[in-house]
């Protein structure tokens, strides 16, 4: 388990992180969320021991990464921001250096970076300068030295950026397999990327902590939430009939028109009364379906109203 008790970090009179607290179950994969600046990057600099913080307490697996720092990043593989490596090294002397440096010898070496490699695709830049390669594959190559340990704690912040689509979707889908016996946090400012990996969401802005739930607790919270779309390819005074139903709470106009967004007043459902007038009215409908709410609508409801200190 990780745990964050009221962990705050100063730069001189800018608070980065306030008052943080939290905890991090083995099998989870959280996805930490904020826009820019929210203090992110620098709650997991301090979880990796690389920041020291202002105030509070990190603990990794028992360890408090102040007082026992080397046995907890023993625990912890880390992907920073941007994936640093030495660009000079090829990405098999770096990969050697990291498992040597992690304390394999010779026959396990070889084999957690043949391992690492396989799970990466990295075969055909292994040879390769880290210089020369595409931002995508300096993201691989870090990712590789962050797991090459198998570690029980993996920190990953914006583990695919600069990913084409297949690449996102291998690592999401390696992220996924790694997840079951480990801690994964992601710090992320793709919000498709939560809905994909991550079994939990926090939300942070101006270093503050404002929302905590799954992925689908916090989709919840959009005020489309059971919604009901409505594709009608013949219905004369649609829009007005499905207004005066009591459950709804507004009628919107989406797709340049040529669909209807029907909004569920508080605690209300809406589908069986307008399937029902649906029926009734004999209109010829398309699509009619349940929206489930969408996260960057709450991401944005969260983060616009906070306030900063």
């Amino acid at each position: 388990m990780i745990k964050i008790d009221k962990l705050s970090k100063q730069f001189g009179p800018f608070v980065a992180v306030d008052n943080l607290s939290f905890t991090v179950q083995e099998g989870e994969v959280l996805g930490f969320l904020g826009p820019n600046g929210a203090g992110k990057s620098t709650t997991m600099k301090m979880i990796t021991g690389f920041l020291s913080p202002t105030k509070g307490k990190v603990t990794v697996c028992d360890y408090d990464i102040a007082q026992d720092a080397l046995a907890a990043k023993r625990l912890i593989g880390y992907l920073p921001e941007g994936a640093p490596c030495y660009g000079d090294m090829t990405c098999a002397s770096f990969l050697n250096f990291i498992a040597e440096i992690r304390g394999f010898q010779k026959v396990e070496r070889k084999q957690r970076i043949q391992q690492v490699v396989e799970q990466l695709e990295l075969q055909q830049v292994y040879h390769k300068s880290i210089d020369t390669l595409s931002k995508g594959f300096k993201r691989r190559v870090g990712l590789a030295q962050a797991i090459i340990h198998d570690p029980k704690v993996l920190i990953l912040d914006e583990p695919t950026d600069g990913l084409d689509p297949n690449q996102k979707y291998q690592v999401r889908d390696l992220i996924k397999n790694l997840s079951q016996d480990k801690i994964v946090i992601i710090s992320t400012h793709i919000l498709e990327e939560v809905s994909a990996v991550c079994t939990r969401a926090m939300i942070i802005a101006h270093g503050k902590l404002l929302a905590d739930g799954t992925p689908d607790e916090l989709a919840a919270k959009s005020p489309h939430h059971k919604a009901v779309t409505l594709r009608i390819e013949k219905g004369e005074g649609a829009l007005e009939a499905l207004s005066e139903l009591s459950q709804v709470s507004e009628v919107k106009e989406i797709d340049g028109g040529r669909a209807l967004l029907v909004i569920p007043k508080p605690n209300q459902q809406v589908y069986s009364a307008v399937s029902e007038l649906v029926q009734q009215r004999a209109w010829t409908v398309d699509e009619l379906f349940v929206q489930k709410g969408h996260l960057d609508e709450v991401f944005r409801q969260i983060t616009v109203g906070s306030v900063a200190p």
